[in-house]
This record gives C-alpha cells, structure tokens and sequence, in this order.
C-alpha cells in the first residue's frame, strides 16, 4: 500500500485540508468493526494517510497493528495564524505536532510575489526539512497532493513555490494539485494577477491539476444543499463547500486505498489521462453531490442515469461546457459501489461514447475506469469522472481577459515589482496564452482528420462500381 501526503497551504487550503481529515477519519471509522478504538487496527487503507503513533516509544508502527495515535501525513502551511490556530484547538489537534505547522503572522497581503518570491525563500530550508521529514515515514510515497487558493497571496504564491520545490526534491513522484479558483467577483482586486502567475507554476511543475471554482461551488451546494438558503448573507456555505473538494481527494484515492475489482493507482491517472505533459488539466464532476442532509429519495438508482448524471454541468467543479465546446482528450471514472458490476460499467461507457461524447480522433479509446467495492461513508454509490477536455480552454480565455483589464493600465503592477521582475507578468501571460493556443490546436487538428475523413468516405463511396441487375 502507497502513502500520500497531503500539503494544505494559506487560509483556504487549511481550511479545506481540516475537512477533508475530518471526512477521512470518519469513513475509516465507518469501516471498523469496533467503536472502541483500542479494538481497531491500522491496516493498510490507513495507513495511506495516516502513521500510527506508539507515543511512549516515540516510534511509528506498521501495519497491521492496533491503533494507538493516528497522526497525519500532512504539511500545514499559512502565513497567517488564524486557522493552524483553530485547527489546534480542535478535536483534530491530536492528528499533527509541532513540526507540521508552518507558519507567520503578517501574511502575504493578497501578493503572488510576497508568498512566492519572500515567503518561499524565507522558509524554503524549514518546508524542504518538514516534506523531507514527512516523506521519509512513508514505506512507499506515492503523491504529494496539495490544496490551495489561486486568487490569494499565500495560497497561489507560497502554494506554487512549494510545487516547484517539491518537484526539485522528488521530481519523481506524483504530484497532484487542486487549486481553488477565485469567482469573477472576487473581492480581490490582484486576483487575475495572482491566478495568472500560479497557472504557470502549475503548468510547469504540476503531474496533474484538478482545478475547482467558487463560482461552480456555489452552484452546486445551492442545487442540491436542501439547507441553504438563498440570500445573500448566505450566499457562500463554506462548510458545504470544503466538503465537495474534500470529498473528490477522497473519492480520487478510494481505489487505490480500498479493495476493488479494478484498482487504480494514482500515478496511473496522468498516465492515462496527460497524452501532452502541459495538458494536465482534469476537469472533475462527483455524482451524487456528497452532503450529509442528501436523502436516499434525492439519489438517482437508475445505474444509466446515474452515468448520465455524470457528464451534467450541474455536478462539475469547473463552469466549462464540454457537451457543447470543444472535445474529449480522455476520460477517467472511479466509482465506489458493492453492487455495480464491471458489466455495467462497460455497456454504459458505450453507450456514453455513442451518444454524448466525442473523442478526438487518435485516443477515441481513451478511458481510465476505476471500480471500488467500498461506497463514501452514509452513501449507497459515488462516482467521481475526470475529463481531459479541451473545453477548458475557456476557462482560461476568460482568466487572461480579467488579468488583460488590469495589467493594460498597469494597475497594482508596484506591489509586486519589490519582489518580482515586470517580465515574469509577461512570461506567465505569454503562458497563458500557448496554453490556450494548445488546447485550440488538438480541435484544429480532429477537424481536420473528420475533414480528411468524411472526403476519404466519399471518394470510396462512388468509386463502388455499379452493378447491373439481370431481369
């Protein structure tokens, strides 16, 4: 069994990763056959992001052995205290020490270049020691997987530093992000700013990005979260909201912490599914939607439908329309059930392909499947789909336009230029748009192999000779 370690960093990756440690718990706890946790044993499926801890020795234990302190596989990372500081008055304290929370006071002022360019190199030796220190507890590593926000300074600035740093010091593993894009009417003015020059990092130094949006947060919990409500004092439901991304890390490990018909490892993911390495973006989509008040009467039981659903707008963590724009590079699906069958999953694929997706012309065959016999915890099912679609392409049209209305004017440029070159505006723009420009080419290209195809189709067609039919 791999282990991974999970990197939360500033105030929304913190506050995310506090979720998903919660939800993990949980659902182990869900899955042992005693409620007293001295009777509980740390198995494998554990130890994927947890050590168990013999205090008294100072010593981690193997599997499988009984539970004695589980702690986390995690680094805690935020230039601002207020979070680690509520996470260490929590009832998840006991999960992390000391060594595991780095941090400052000031924060990085909504400032790419303080968390990446001053932050970065101020701690650069403590988090290179704190991950080196994580990684060397692991008996097999298998991905780094960080958290973090793209609109801030601390997440998007010290969040890509410690991506590049990571892939300096094990360039060969894993390395997954889920970076938090900022709504259109983020009350960040230097947001475009921030997420422009994090995309680069990402683009560079990422395996595979599963990039989410408020905007299609909002959305979701406001579709099928029967308790919100629907002012604008409640506008954000943050909890709802942390825990659908918590949810897709967990939903994104299940089949290689779990057994399962198909397991699937995750380095097998961008295998899979990153044909280009720059490529690497996934959009995500999580069928049913995983909140403690869903009902069973809210869950589709159609197996078909419950495929259907998969591919709906209403469900993605990105506002892109892959029905609509653009195409299919590849396509993953892991789902966690005891009774749907390989069989199942197979015919529905099929019939997916046939009537709702295209694929591009020379990976029509593109698929990833995972199957999982362990469901989320209080769920009959989940199935979590990842799409490489060149739809994306949109999403960061729309982003260089909102940084374009900025930096034209050169506003707010000085705030940055005390720690970063005006060039690397251009450069992580210049990016931006090859990005853009790769992603145009792959559509270019299967239009014209259906152009080259369909004249191909014709010329066999009438060039079939007659035949004359004797009466």
């Amino acid at each position: 069994m791999a282990q991974n370690i999970i990197v939360q960093v500033g105030q929304c990756g913190s506050q995310i990763g506090c979720r998903f440690w919660d939800l993990a718990l949980r659902e182990h706890a869900s899955l042992m056959s005693s409620t007293d946790p001295k009777k509980c044993i740390y198995d494998a499926s554990l130890s994927a992001f947890f050590r168990n801890v013999d205090e008294n020795k100072n010593t981690s234990l193997s599997y499988p052995s009984p539970i004695r302190t589980l702690k986390a596989r995690a680094v805690l990372v935020d230039m601002e205290e207020g979070v680690l500081r509520s996470i260490l008055a929590s009832p998840l304290r006991d999960l992390f020490d000391g060594e595991q929370f780095i941090r400052d006071v000031s924060g990085a002022g909504n400032n790419w270049a303080v968390g990446n360019r001053f932050y970065g190199e101020k701690y650069r030796q403590i988090l290179s020691d704190e991950i080196r220190r994580q990684a060397e507890q692991c008996d097999s590593l298998q991905s780094f997987m960080l958290i973090h926000s793209m609109g801030g300074g601390t997440g998007s600035g010290l969040g890509t530093f410690i991506l590049s740093l990571l892939d300096e010091m094990y360039p060969k593993v894993c390395r997954i992000v889920t970076p938090i894009y900022p709504s259109k009417d983020d009350d960040v003015i230097t947001s475009p700013y921030n997420s422009v020059l994090a995309t680069r990092v990402l683009t560079e130094h990422a395996d595979c990005v599963l990039p989410v949006d408020n905007d299609s947060l909002i959305d979701i919990v406001s579709r099928c979260d029967s308790s919100t409500k629907k002012n604008d004092n409640d506008r954000c439901p943050f909890d709802s909201m942390n825990t659908i991304v918590a949810n897709l890390i967990l939903n994104l490990t299940s089949s290689s912490r779990f057994d399962g018909p198909l397991n699937v490892d995750l380095s097998e993911i961008p295998m899979n599914l990153v044909p280009y390495p720059r490529m690497h973006y996934l959009i995500s989509s999580q069928i049913p939607a995983p909140f403690k008040m869903t009902t069973n009467s809210s869950i589709p039981r159609n197996i078909n439908q419950i495929f259907r659903d998969a591919l709906s707008p209403h469900f993605q963590t990105l506002r892109v329309r892959p029905q609509i724009d653009g195409i299919y590079i590849a396509c993953g699906m892991i789902l966690r059930s005891k009774t749907i069958q390989m069989s199942d999953i197979r015919r529905n694929i099929d019939l997916l392909k046939l009537k709702h997706m295209k694929f591009v012309k020379w990976n029509e065959d593109g698929w990833k499947v995972g199957l999982c016999i362990v469901p989320p915890n209080g769920l009959p099912y989940s199935l979590l789909t990842l799409a490489n679609h060149t739809c994306i392409k949109e999403t960061f049209s729309e982003l260089k336009e909102r940084f374009t209305i900025l930096y034209r004017r050169k506003a707010h440029v000085h705030h940055y230029t005390d720690h970063m070159e005006l060039g690397d505006f251009e450069q992580a723009r210049e990016n931006l748009n090859q990005l853009i420009e790769e992603y145009k080419n792959i559509e270019q290209t299967n239009e014209l192999l259906d152009t080259t195809e369909n004249k191909n189709s014709s010329i066999s067609t009438t060039n079939i000779p007659r035949l004359n039919v004797l009466s």
